[in-house]
């Protein structure tokens, strides 16, 4: 499923018009993306959680000399999925 085509789940059923509806998404992406930036973990209770995990610096190899490279240490965004979802899912 694609951006628009959760627009239109939404749209429909919100029984809102679909403008709205990308509105209100683009809304809870950036609230989530916002939060996560500062620091903090978004729970939606029965969905999941997100967080910003850390990664270790580490080495790697280039793929195109297979020399080692150094890869260092990033911040990235994790989800954990609820009781709610993994049970919608199975």
């Amino acid at each position: 499923m694609n951006k628009q085509e959760l627009i239109q789940k939404i749209a429909d059923s919100a029984d809102i018009p679909k403008a709205t509806a990308g509105r209100v998404l683009d809304a809870v992406t950036e609230s989530i993306s916002t939060a996560l930036q500062a620091g903090q973990d978004v729970t939606l209770v029965g969905f999941g959680t997100f967080s910003v995990k850390e990664r270790a610096a580490r080495d790697g190899r280039n793929p195109q000399t297979g020399g080692t490279i150094k890869i260092a240490a990033a911040k990235i965004p994790g989800f954990k999925a609820g009781k709610g979802l993994k049970d919608a899912v199975n």
